[in-house]
């Protein structure tokens, strides 16, 4: 997650027009085959449980990545790539068809891996999406790594099941969101209107395993509210509404553009209150996070629990919203 404008370096240079089909790295690629998939049936299909240690191992690696590459996967830099390059590698494999977009900032290249899962209505777009950059201080593991590999490990689970909905899904992994939302922002600005009006729903998941984490719901759209507020509200689970990060994340451009967003948040900086710690426990006056932007925020710095319960969450409202 981005630091508030007065806390974050200004995004310098301008974005730059090109928009690459890679395979393989963030230079150059070819798409998977796409499997053919018939229409989709009438039952409904339930959501899969997302393996945690799938999720975890996802997080290894881009730990991985960050130690071998200066201690960051920050945007510009050769650990990011190489998270892209990780992403990429697993959907590829999995049947997605992905695509590179790459933009300039701050006179370094960055890019947005976009995969979209064959079939589905093409004018019924359901999004899920991440950050996959870090700051420059830090792996970004919880910030973002948490976001990035559950929304992963969600599209894989699609591929396991093969999963046939009615709509058309698309997954996202952004670059330069700490720059102040760069990618995404591109990607919304690279879309004629008749595209962005195909969006019926762009999930955003940024910071999703704190270690002293909170439950927290985007109330942008009241139908993908509720939808994770069900939820919720079936693992007997309170939620609040997200406010710590309004604004501060890549749902932003998509929101501004007339597109429905929603997602989830475990917190950041903002401190625990005793009213917050009675319903979820934790620790009363200490941040959810106190590892945000830090390099401390390293694969120690996650709550299994909260991972696992936003994971499963990620895929509810992706299984949901898409049928």
């Amino acid at each position: 997650m981005k630091l508030p404008l007065s806390g974050r370096a200004l995004t310098a240079g301008a974005v730059a027009v090109a928009t690459l089909v890679t395979g393989g790295s963030a230079a150059g690629a070819a798409t998977a085959p796409a499997p053919a998939h018939p229409a989709a049936g009438a039952t409904a299909a339930a959501a899969p449980d997302i393996p945690i240690a799938n999720v975890k191992a996802h997080l290894s690696q881009l730990q991985s990545i960050a130690t071998a590459n200066g201690g960051n996967r920050a945007h510009g830099r050769a650990g990011y790539q190489a998270s892209l390059d990780y992403v990429k590698a697993k959907l590829d494999a999995a049947g997605f068809t992905t695509r590179v977009q790459q933009f300039t900032a701050s006179g370094r290249t960055g890019y947005n891996l976009i995969a979209d899962w064959p079939g589905g209505d093409a004018n019924q777009v359901v999004m899920a999406g991440s950050h996959l950059d870090s700051v420059t201080s830090g792996p970004g593991i919880n910030d973002n790594g948490s976001g990035s590999s559950a929304v992963l490990e969600t599209a894989l689970a699609v591929a396991r099941s093969d999963y046939r909905p009615t709509k058309h899904l698309r997954f996202a992994w952004w670059g330069a969101e700490e720059l102040g939302l760069v990618g995404s922002r591109y990607y919304v600005n690279s879309l004629g209107s008749a595209e962005r009006a195909k969006i019926s729903g762009y999930l955003n998941f940024d910071m999703i395993g704190s270690p002293n984490p909170g439950y927290f719901v985007y109330d942008d759209d009241p139908t993908i509210e509720k939808t994770f507020k069900d939820y919720y509200a079936g693992l007997g689970i309170p939620t609040e509404i997200e406010t710590e990060g309004d604004g501060r994340s890549d749902h932003a451009p998509f929101k501004n553009a007339g597109v429905p967003v929603g997602g989830l948040f475990s917190g950041a900086d903002y401190r625990k209150t005793s009213a917050q710690a009675a319903k979820w426990g934790g620790t009363v006056g200490q941040p959810f996070d106190r590892c945000y932007h830090s390099s401390c925020d390293t694969t120690a710095n996650i709550d299994d629990t909260a991972l696992d319960r936003n994971s499963d969450a990620i895929a509810y409202a992706v299984w949901e919203l898409s049928q």
